[in-house]
């Protein structure tokens, strides 16, 4: 008889309609915190318009803010307030926790896909151009569509960055 514990059952993956609907909470999150930020850097910079170099300055702001919170929650526990709400984890195979590292790393490959995507579309609706949409849509919208066709039904950033989302009972 073999002495060697067989590895625990790996959770399951939330479903994509689960993980999308986070997502949609998670905006929700965002655009609280980014009122927040703003209105702290609006006071910061005495109500000067953010147009050029301070504007800049804002984006680079807020991209920190934005990190700094998915890293301490991802870090912290693997759960933001929307994936708790929506029973979701993230994890790292083979970590008891999620290594700094693979957090960092799925925040930037996650901004680059989910920012592409969510630029794409307000680009498309700025121009009202169906034919821009659409393309401007097929291209970002790969990190999130990979889903459809990974073996684990992990997104792009996740596979990239070596994590997974798992679902909580």
């Amino acid at each position: 008889m073999n002495d060697a514990a067989a590895p625990p059952p790996t959770p399951p993956t939330p479903s994509i309609l689960r993980r999308l609907a986070s997502m949609l909470y998670e905006a929700v999150v965002l655009a609280a915190l980014a009122f927040v930020a703003g209105s702290l850097f609006l006071l910061a910079s005495q109500g000067q318009q953010a147009s050029g170099l301070l504007r800049f300055v804002l984006q680079l702001y807020l991209l920190a803010v934005f990190a700094a919170y998915f890293l301490w929650c991802w870090l912290r526990g693997g759960q933001t307030l929307p994936m708790k709400a929506w029973r979701i984890r993230l994890v790292a195979p083979g970590h008891a926790r999620v290594p700094p590292r693979a957090a960092l790393a799925r925040f930037v490959y996650a901004t680059l896909f989910i920012g592409a995507f969510v630029a794409s579309v307000a680009a498309a609706l700025e121009h009202r151009n169906l034919l821009l949409a659409f393309v401007s849509l097929a291209l970002s919208g790969v990190g999130i569509g990979w889903a459809l066709v990974d073996r684990d039904r992990q997104f792009l950033h996740d596979r990239l960055a070596g994590t997974r989302l798992v679902q909580v009972d």
